[in-house]
């Protein structure tokens, strides 16, 4: 179980581990791509700097993680320590927002990597790489505070002594300046830091010693002042944390002189307040400063007090002197020597011993083994049946013994050549059916599983039920007689296979417009007359349209044969003139015209001819067609567009 704190990395800033990673990948990988080469290179080229980028922030992550101690894993003292000193929620969730990350840059790199498979130019594999690497560094940016909290939680264990919670351990415990740190100088090699004021000690301190060729360690913890354990503050905690959850020896140095500035009622009263946390353990009371005042010195009342602490005797009472060392080792000595018979003691009860002896063992055993007795004290004789008592000792020349199958075999030729039969000693109801053959499996079924003693009687019902249904009728089929409801059964299939027909061809045609708008292609010819009656009954005058339409069917050739009474080389006739000059203004009238007002007669009627004509292209806008106004793009990748580099200009041509 880890003891000491120094082996866990340092935890770099949220910028420091950004550079280590860019920096890594940028080294590690190469870097020259050029359009020419391949897509397929391309991508596999930006694939593995985003890959290689997700790995590296994932190892790091996962070393940050592996690094810290798992709070399940320690030793109750170490978690509780860790929880009084860094609070172990704020603890867990830093570890929590790490592991988080982790997961998120393993599926951001994921999908960058899918969309890389599928991008098709160099610009779009670096485009999708830059934003895939951007996302990773937004990530590891948003990890500044726990980063930097981790890297202080480092800081601090790394600092904190090595206390192993299983070995021998004298623990010194007490109110502030009675002596504890200036023993823990005496008897061991510790640098601690003796001062003749309070609370010089905030936190544990360990130093370590020999006694009988065995290594002890002694821990001196902060002083403690008598007051509700919810108002104690985090150097207090420490001792708490150190005397609950350490097996030790505890040793509670108290100081008769009162020159610790606590009196001595408060001392035995922090005592009794504290005692429930020696609970299983040793406890000496150590009296400092006996130079100064001895127990023999104290007035009635407080020495009655001091002597109630030991009465019940599983408290012993030493003297010491840390100024003039007299009694330091004598108390040291009787400390060690009380543990070690203790633990010694518990490793006996405990059934084994540290040697692994044979002892050891059998007391492990006894530990198990609960004998019961008969009450009122009936003595009960074993019962021996009597087959067992005339049983005599088996002798292989013996001509009346019992003939075993062993001896069967052998004289019938042995193993090999004999069989022994199995079925001899089958317990039937008829000795007959011993050397029955039935299968045990049939159709990979147990042929046992569905034995019935009453099969046949079940079978006789089934088949005297089966005569009667078919004395009834109830198997007769009449298949020329179809009655209605199987006939409305078959107009409603026959309904049903000409709508999904019709569906089926609704789809087809419009798959094959490829939602291209409907245009009619073909003039089909109108007689003249159909369109006059058809203006007539618009109430619009047709005079000057019949005229106009007579005129355009017989062309131009009429008008030619009309002038070809004057002279043909004369081109300046004023006939000729004038008909030009009319055909000119038709056309240049015809070019000038407003199509919003041909054809309308009036505000109204152009205002309904509007609003119609909105209302047939809502449909259309609903359906998202395209119309025949509509832009179409005829390239479908166009990649002129988007790829190469952009330079001055606009973007919509190269």
């Amino acid at each position: 179980m880890k003891t000491t704190w120094k082996e866990i990395p340092p935890v770099p800033t949220s910028q420091e581990f950004l550079d280590i990673v860019l920096s890594r990948t940028q080294r590690r990988l190469p870097t020259q791509i050029r359009s020419g080469f391949e897509i397929s290179r391309i991508r596999r080229f930006y694939t593995r700097k985003v890959k290689y980028t997700q790995e590296t922030f994932t190892e790091k992550l996962s070393l940050i993680l592996d690094g810290f101690p798992r709070l399940q894993d320690i030793h109750p003292f170490h978690k509780d320590l860790l929880n009084t000193l860094y609070d172990a929620d704020h603890f867990r969730i830093a570890l929590g927002q790490l592991s988080t990350a982790k997961h998120l840059i393993e599926t951001v790199s994921r999908d960058y990597v899918r969309l890389l498979k599928y991008a098709q130019s160099l610009f779009q594999c670096k485009q999708l790489k830059r934003a895939a690497l951007g996302r990773m560094a937004t990530i590891c940016r948003r990890l500044k505070d726990p980063l930097v909290y981790l890297e202080q939680v480092r800081q601090h264990l790394s600092r904190l002594p090595a206390i192993d919670p299983n070995t021998r351990t004298l623990l010194i415990c007490g109110y502030p300046n009675v002596g504890k740190s200036s023993f823990l100088r005496s008897v061991t090699r510790a640098d601690v830091d003796v001062q003749p004021y309070a609370f010089t000690t905030k936190s544990l301190f360990v130093g370590h010693f020999d006694y009988k060729y065995l290594r002890f360690q002694a821990i001196d913890t902060p002083g403690i002042l008598d007051h509700p354990l919810e108002e104690m503050n985090t150097i207090e905690m420490q001792s708490i944390t150190a005397i609950a959850h350490l097996r030790s020896a505890i040793l509670y140095f108290m100081d008769l002189s009162e020159q610790c500035g606590y009196s001595v009622n408060a001392q035995i009263q922090l005592f009794h307040s504290i005692k429930p946390l020696f609970a299983n353990k040793l406890v000496f009371v150590v009296i400092n400063k006996i130079d100064i005042m001895k127990p023999e010195d104290l007035d009635a009342e407080t020495k009655a007090m001091l002597d109630s602490m030991l009465k019940s005797g599983e408290v012993e009472l030493l003297q010491l002197s840390c100024t003039t060392t007299e009694g330091v080792t004598e108390v040291k000595n009787a400390a060690c020597e009380r543990l070690i018979a203790d633990r010694v003691a518990q490793k006996l009860k405990a059934g084994t011993n540290s040697s692994g002896s044979i002892g050891g063992r059998l007391g492990d055993v006894l530990t198990r083994i609960h004998v019961a007795q008969p009450l009122g004290g009936v003595l009960r004789e074993p019962y021996i049946p009597d087959a067992v008592k005339n049983l005599r000792k088996f002798s292989k020349d013996d001509p009346d013994r019992r003939r075993l199958a062993r001896d069967i075999e052998e004289e019938n030729g042995g193993a090999g050549v004999y069989n022994i039969n199995l079925k001899d000693q089958y317990k039937l109801d008829d000795e007959d059916w011993k050397y029955d053959r039935v299968p045990e499996v049939f159709e990979g079924k147990n042929v046992y599983d569905f034995i019935d003693p009453d099969i046949e009687t079940k079978l006789a019902a089934l088949e005297e039920e089966e005569e009667r249904l078919e004395a009834k009728g109830y198997y007769d089929s009449d298949d020329d007689v179809e009655d209605a409801d199987e006939a409305d059964i078959r107009m409603k299939a026959e309904l049903i296979r000409e709508k999904r027909e019709e569906i089926r061809n609704e789809a087809r045609m419009r798959k094959s417009l490829k939602n291209r708008a409907l245009i009619p292609r073909r003039s089909q010819p109108k007689k003249l007359s159909a369109m006059e009656d058809s203006l007539d009954k618009l109430g619009l005058d047709t005079t000057t349209i019949s005229a106009r339409a007579r005129s355009r069917s017989r062309g131009r050739s009429a008008l030619r044969s009309r002038t070809g009474t004057e002279d043909a080389m004369d081109v300046d006739t004023p006939m000729m003139l004038s008909n030009r000059d009319a055909l000119r203004a038709k056309s240049r009238a015809r070019s000038q015209s407003n199509r919003r007002d041909d054809g309308v007669t009036d505000e109204a009627k152009r205002t309904m001819a509007e609003r119609l004509s909105k209302l047939g292209q809502k449909k259309m806008n609903r359906m998202a067609r395209q119309g025949e106004a509509d832009r179409h793009t005829t390239a479908a990748l166009p990649k002129h567009l988007f790829s190469g580099k952009r330079g001055m200009g606009k973007t919509q041509r190269r």
